[in-house]
Order: structure tokens, then sequence, then C-alpha cells
């Protein structure tokens, strides 16, 4: 019966051991894993913004050859 019982506590123990070890190791892995993923999304914010930069040109610069064809029409009569 204290075989039987000094084996749980044993068990049990490792079992604790080993979740006190897992946790460090995902501490570190979420780490490294926390860091590439607010690189990416850095990366993501920047292209993102680039597109939105050359959308908003894209509409500038049809408004703008759109006077610049009146204009050009105008001095074509």
């Amino acid at each position: 019966m204290q075989k039987k019982k000094n084996k749980k506590i044993k068990e049990k123990n490792k079992n604790k051991k080993n979740k006190k070890k897992n946790k460090k190791k995902n501490k570190k892995k979420n780490k490294k894993k926390n860091k590439k993923n607010k690189k990416n999304k850095k990366k993501k914010n920047k292209n993102k913004n680039k597109k939105n930069e050359k959308r908003k040109n894209k509409k500038k610069n049809k408004k703008k050859n759109k006077k610049k064809n009146k204009k050009n029409k105008n001095k074509k009569k």
C-alpha cells in the first residue's frame, strides 16, 4: 500500500516538475513567436500604407488628368 502511495506521489511530483519545465519552454517559444508576429504586423502595415498611398495618388492623378484633358480639348477648339 505504502509503495503504491509513494509511486503516486512520485508521479505527481514528476508531472508538476514537467509542467513547470514546459511552462518555461513555452514562454520562450511564445516570446519568439510574438516577436515574429510583431515584425510581420509592422511589415503588413507598411505595405497597407503603401497601397493606400498609391490608391490616393491614383485618384488625385485621375482628377488632375481630367482637368488637363479638358484644358487641351478647349485649346484644340
